[in-house]
C-alpha cells in the first residue's frame, strides 16, 4: 500500500524515524543498518514495508530495495516476525544475511540475539532456494566447506578479483587436488585469472 515515502526528516532515532510528507508525519520503524546510512540531510528517502495487524498499522523504512526484499523474505518465515527480522537487520546487513542463507551458514544467523538454532534452520530451509535463485547465486558459491578455499577466496577478492569469476576458477583447483595449502590455490587461481 504505502512503498516509498519521500519527505523531510523531522526525527532520528536509532530504532525509528519521523518523516513529514506535506504536512503529514510518519514514524518509520528502521534497522540499525538503515540508521547507520541516513544523513543528517534535511530531505530523506526510504523505501517501506506497511504491516497491518487486528491492532496497528506499522510502517517499515529501509535505505534500499535490497534490505526491504530481505525483510520481506524474513517475515514470510514461520516464527519470525517483523521486529525479529528488524534485528537481524541491526545485526548483520542484508548482504550478510543474503550469504548466510546461501551458504547454510546457520552459526552467523544464530549469532543474531533472540535466534535459537531451531529458528536459524528454519530460516535456511525456507530461503535458500529462494535467495540462491533471487540473487542468481551458484551453486559453487553454496557447497563451501573447504577452509583453505574460503581464505584463498577472500584472498583473491582482495586482489580486486570478482567474487563470482575466483569461485568458478578455485572450484576447478580444488576438485583437482584437494590438498593445496592456501598459498598454492592462490598460485594456481592467479594463473587462470
Amino acid at each position: 500500500m504505502i512503498t516509498q515515502l519521500k519527505g523531510r526528516l523531522v526525527e532520528k532515532n536509532p530504532t525509528d524515524v519521523v518523516i513529514d510528507c506535506n504536512g503529514v508525519g510518519y514514524e518509520v520503524h528502521i534497522s540499525l543498518f538503515t540508521y547507520s546510512k541516513i544523513t543528517s540531510q534535511e530531505q530523506i528517502h526510504l523505501y517501506t514495508h506497511l504491516l497491518i495487524k487486528e491492532d496497528s498499522h506499522t510502517l517499515y523504512g529501509f535505505i534500499d530495495k535490497a534490505e526491504r526484499e530481505i525483510f520481506r523474505l524474513l517475515i514470510s518465515v514461520s516464527g519470525v516476525g517483523a521486529s525479529t527480522a528488524r534485528t537481524m537487520l541491526s545485526s548483520l546487513n542484508p548482504l550478510e544475511i543474503r550469504d548466510a542463507i546461501a551458504k547454510e551458514d546457520v552459526a552467523t544467523i544464530q549469532s543474531v540475539k533472540g535466534i535459537g538454532a531451531k529458528t536459524a534452520q528454519r530460516v535456511i530451509l525456507d530461503l535458500k532456494d529462494k535467495i540462491i535463485k533471487i540473487y542468481d547465486i551458484d551453486e559453487v558459491f553454496v557447497s563451501s566447506n573447504n577452509t583453505n578455499k574460503d581464505e584463498a577466496l577472500t584472498a583473491l577478492e582482495v586482489l580486486g578479483f570478482s567474487r563470482k569469476q575466483a569461485e568458478k576458477v578455485v572450484e576447478k583447483i580444488v576438485k583437482e587436488k584437494t590438498d593445496l595449502s592456501v598459498e598454492e590455490i592462490i598460485k594456481d587461481a592467479l594463473k587462470n585469472l
